[in-house]
């Protein structure tokens, strides 16, 4: 939202100051059809995306306390996408959380879910300060799989998703993938804290990658394998910090663990939700700098020396960037369009990254 004394910036002010990193922001969801959506990724083709949303109830229904995972075409009939064939993906009544395309299995998707409505709506979460701005770890949350082509009801589907990560006795959520879909990154509390490990699903392995003191979470893993970001609260001061990573392999190229952790930002704000650029060199993530009733979007470069930028401009909250594979669109959540609720934008990069084949091993 836009409050005294920064009131929201005029249209054409947000387009020259945002035009040297996007061009053509789109929205992609609107309120007459979710009350809020947001955290969306592509698939690895650009063909589809997968968000969650809370959508807007039949009259007479109260409206859901927790996101649904929903699964659209991206499409663009008329050279401008919008969102087509939207469907439910999660249990009904379930929270769900942080979906992603599994490369290894198209038409598969993973993502956190606690399967069933939560035992307590009022779960200990992540917050920064008034607690305007938190998230939930409801101990339900694991890490489920479907497939998208299921039969309703069949193993693998909306209705019985399959178990990837978890128990349902500690949160187990944020969940990702090397680009050959076989090592799954995700963030679990069962350590005590919010620690990331990655599990080799072939072997079934888990092993351990950041484990410091405090919440670390929000993992990715770069383009071409060799690298994590994430989040991390270990200074213990409610902020957030980005920090990336080198992730270690054997000979064999199975996954041992990181070194060489590196922190990008070190400031008095909140900085979460980052991503790699397609080629690697850049994250853009979410950050309270400009203030917590306006989080904007920032880059960092990945390699040598940190140097930042801020990428939105528009009046309240931009969050939760993305890139598609192919290096050409930015996807995001903000509350620039009408009625300031937290819906889906896409636009076009003025300066688009070269796609990086992955080095992960099989």
């Amino acid at each position: 939202m836009c409050v005294a004394p920064n009131p929201c910036p005029a249209q054409d002010q947000v387009a020259a100051a945002e035009a040297s990193f996007f061009a053509h922001p789109t929205q992609l969801t609107f309120p007459a059809r979710f009350l809020k959506a947001g955290e969306a990724y592509f698939s690895p083709d650009g063909s589809q995306v997968i968000f969650q949303a809370i959508e807007v109830p039949k009259d007479g229904v109260t409206a859901s306390d927790f996101y649904a995972m929903f699964v659209a075409d991206l499409v663009a009939p008329d050279g401008k996408p919008r969102l087509d064939n939207i469907r439910q993906v999660s249990p009904p009544g379930s929270a769900n959380t942080c979906g992603w395309f599994d490369a290894a299995h198209p038409g598969r998707v993973i993502f956190g879910s606690t399967l069933t409505p939560p035992s307590n709506k009022e779960v200990p979460g992540y917050q920064r300060g008034t607690g305007r701005y938190k998230w939930q770890f409801p101990p339900e949350m694991r890490v489920v799989a479907v497939d998208l082509k299921a039969e309703p009801g069949s193993e693998g589907s909306p209705e019985k998703p399959a178990l990837l990560a978890g128990d349902g006795t500690a949160y187990t959520a944020e969940c990702t993938t090397t680009a050959d879909g076989r090592w799954l990154l995700y963030c679990t509390l069962a350590t005590g804290q919010g620690d990331i490990v990655v599990k080799d699903l072939v072997s079934g392995n888990v092993i351990p990658l950041v484990s410091a003191p405090g919440y670390d979470g929000g993992p990715f893993f770069s383009p071409d394998g060799t690298r994590l970001c994430y989040r991390s609260d270990r200074n213990g001061d409610s902020l957030l910090q980005v920090h990336i990573a080198e992730v270690v392999r054997d000979d064999a190229g199975n996954i041992t663990g990181t070194k060489n952790e590196r922190r990008l930002t070190a400031n008095d704000h909140v900085n979460w939700a980052p991503y790699f650029s397609p080629d690697g060199s850049l994250l853009v993530y979410a950050s309270s700098e400009v203030g917590h009733d306006n989080y904007e979007i920032f880059s960092v470069s990945a390699q040598g020396t940190p140097v930042r930028a801020r990428v939105t401009h528009a009046g309240g909250a931009d969050i939760l960037p993305v890139f598609d594979a192919q290096g050409k669109r930015m996807m995001w959540t903000s509350q620039r369009g009408e009625g300031r609720s937290s819906q889906l934008w896409i636009a076009d990069l003025v300066h688009p990254f070269p796609p990086t084949p992955s080095k992960a091993t099989p």
